[in-house]
Formats: structure tokens, C-alpha cells, sequence
């Protein structure tokens, strides 16, 4: 085993597939340095590099070495390697899935590769909770094990954990060095439900195509006349069968759409939010509506649900919001409070196994 004598200051960590930032923010305000983030998409790098302190690389993980990422580990470092590929197919939302051409499945398969040549003591990955149920996972957990980690996961309900959003994730933990495990609610530092209240209530109010006097982040989209109609009739926690029949689509008045119950809602101010997707600025697109304003979620709202802070910055001030980009950057992050969870389960760990070894 590794010589561990020092603190939990050693670990050092590479973040693959970093996004905009989410899982990074989330590992450094638990007190994990984060050397390196890496991803393919050239609109993460202001986001990534503004907000946190490792250093963004644009390469695709599948052209990138592991003596690459060993540069970024300093001799003696606990080298932590954390990689959430987008492996979209297995979404739940995706009803399109094909789970036989997707070529995204490949990109775990690149993240087993790195692992097999880093040799990280410390391992980490966040996916949809469909992936469990896949060979894929299987043979990803099995190699790890075969290699020597112990390994943990489960589908999180980051709810459960202070994210004032409700979202189910599949987190794996996998240590060289001892048993690991996640963090019990009752053990994160976060304990109580947060509301939609708590995280966004305090906002400035705008309307529907609006945008803040202060933060141009705080946004939202248009409503056509018809929409906006559809706002006003909408009520909280509410959808679409609370309105009078002339607003209601040709496509839901047919038996075959009455199941489509998540569209055309709003959101209740004392609960979490739904689940924040790419699509969190339509109101049409799923529960998005504001609770009490006509209009959805604006950019910075989904944000702020996603838990990253008020003051994140996504785009240099001076440059108008391409909100399609945007948003995207922000519904595929790892939430913020979801990497503090993993993060405050690897100091834990690392700190009990230094513990130990007096």
C-alpha cells in the first residue's frame, strides 16, 4: 500500500469530461485540489478555467494519454481520476435510445484505458441510473476490481443531500487504498431538503424574454400570446389539464397524449425543482415554469438549481448569452452539490485510512 503519511491535502485530482466545471467546483470546495480538466467542447473553457483553478485542456478523451495525465500529478500526490462520460443513450429522457449504436458508450471505454495506465489510487464517475443496468457497467466495475479497487456505488437522490432539485445519479467510488464508500445523507454536510424557494426566491422578477438589470445570466425565454396564455392558467405543481380546453394541444386532447403530464408545468415553490435537462429554458420542454412568474426558468435560475453559485460565470460579461450553448452547459453539468458529496466521501475515506495507519 501507499506510504499516506501527510493529510488530505495530497490528493490531487484530473477531471475527464469536465464540462463547465460542476464536478470540479464541487471536489475543490471540499478540499480537493483539481490539477487538470479536460473536454472536448471549446464552449466549457471559459466557464472551467474563470471559476476554478486547474488548468482546461480541449482534447478528446480518446486522443489523450495517460502519460498526459500523470504530468498533472505531483510526485507523492493521492492521484484521484474522475471521469463522467456523457453516455446520453441510457437517459431516461432520451426516448429515442438505442442501446447497440451509440458510439458514446466507447468514451467509458476510453476512461478504462486511462485508468489502466494512470493507475490512480482513487477513482470517480457520475452517470444516468440507466447505465446500471448495462454490460457496459458491469464489465467498467468488474476491471476495476481486477485491478485491485475496492469499489462502491449507487443511484443518488441528490435531493436527499441539500440539491434543491430533484435528480438520481449513479456515483461510483472506487479507492486502492482501503474500503470507500459515499456518504449517508445523514453524514454530508448538507442534511435538509432544499426548495426551489430557498435557491431562486430571492431573484430579481423579470418577464417572459426578460433579462436582469444586473446579471445578464438572469434571462429567460420568450412566450408567444398562445404560451403566455398557458402560463397564466398554469398553476404551481400543476399542468396542463388545469386549463380551459381551447389552449390545450389537438396532441394531448387524443387518448395517446394524456400521459404527457410533464410538459406545460410549473414548478412549486416548496419543493425541488424537476430534474434541470438542456431544455430548461422552454416552458414547453417539461415542468419548467416559474412558480410564480409568467415566464420559465431563465439561465441563471438553472444554474443556481443545478448548484453552482450565484456568481458562476458561464460567458464573459461583455458577450450577449448564446442561450442554446448556455443552457446546454449547464443541464449536462454534474451538479455542484453532487461533487461536494463525492468529494467530502474521499477526504472522509483518505482521512480514516490515515487514521488508522498511527
Amino acid at each position: 500500500m501507499k506510504n499516506l503519511q501527510g493529510n488530505t491535502n495530497k490528493i490531487i485530482a484530473v477531471d475527464l469530461f469536465c464540462g463547465a466545471g460542476g464536478l470540479t467546483k464541487g471536489l475543490e470546495n471540499s478540499g480537493i485540489k483539481v490539477n487538470l480538466g479536460v473536454d472536448i467542447d471549446p464552449a466549457c473553457e471559459y466557464p472551467y478555467s474563470e471559476n476554478n483553478s486547474g488548468i482546461f485542456l480541449k482534447k478528446s478523451v480518446t486522443n489523450l494519454s495517460g502519460s498526459e495525465i500523470q504530468e498533472n500529478f505531483k510526485k507523492g500526490s493521492i492521484k484521484l481520476l474522475a471521469g463522467c462520460a456523457p453516455c446520453q443513450t441510457f437517459s431516461g429522457h432520451n426516448k429515442k435510445k438505442s442501446n447497440t449504436s451509440d458510439g458514446r458508450w466507447w468514451l467509458l471505454l476510453e476512461f478504462e484505458r486511462l485508468i489502466k495506465e494512470v493507475q490512480p489510487e482513487l477513482v470517480t464517475m457520475e452517470n444516468v441510473p440507466g447505465l446500471l443496468s448495462t454490460g457496459v457497467f458491469k464489465t467498467f466495475k468488474n476491471t476495476l476490481i481486477d485491478l485491485g479497487y475496492t469499489v462502491d456505488f449507487k443511484v443518488v437522490d441528490c435531493s436527499k443531500y441539500g440539491l434543491p432539485q430533484n435528480r438520481k445519479r449513479l456515483v461510483l467510488l472506487a479507492s486502492k487504498i482501503g474500503n470507500i464508500h459515499l456518504l449517508a445523507p445523514s453524514e454530508f454536510t448538507i442534511q435538509t431538503t432544499r426548495t426551489v424557494k430557498d435557491a431562486i426566491g430571492g431573484l430579481e422578477s423579470i418577464s417572459a424574454g426578460g433579462i436582469s438589470s444586473t446579471d445578464h445570466l438572469h434571462k429567460s425565454s420568450n412566450l408567444t400570446e398562445l404560451n403566455l396564455k398557458r402560463m397564466k392558467a398554469s398553476k404551481p405543481g400543476g399542468n396542463w389539464k388545469d386549463w380551459d380546453k381551447s389552449l390545450v394541444l389537438d396532441c394531448h386532447k387524443k387518448a395517446s397524449g394524456s400521459g404527457f403530464l410533464g410538459v406545460y408545468g410549473r414548478m412549486e415553490w416548496n419543493r425541488p425543482s424537476p430534474t434541470i435537462t438542456t431544455q430548461f429554458l422552454g416552458f414547453s420542454r417539461g415542468r419548467f415554469g416559474h412558480p410564480e412568474q409568467n415566464r420559465a426558468l431563465s439561465l441563471r435560475e438553472g444554474a443556481i438549481l443545478q448548484g453552482f453559485p450565484k456568481d458562476y460565470k458561464f460567458i464573459p460579461e461583455n458577450e450577449e448569452p448564446k442561450t442554446t450553448i448556455v443552457s446546454r452547459l449547464i443541464g449536462n453539468a454534474v451538479p455542484v452539490t453532487l461533487g461536494e458529496l463525492i468529494g467530502q466521501s474521499i477526504v472522509k475515506h483518505i482521512s480514516n485510512t490515515l487514521q488508522s495507519d498511527k
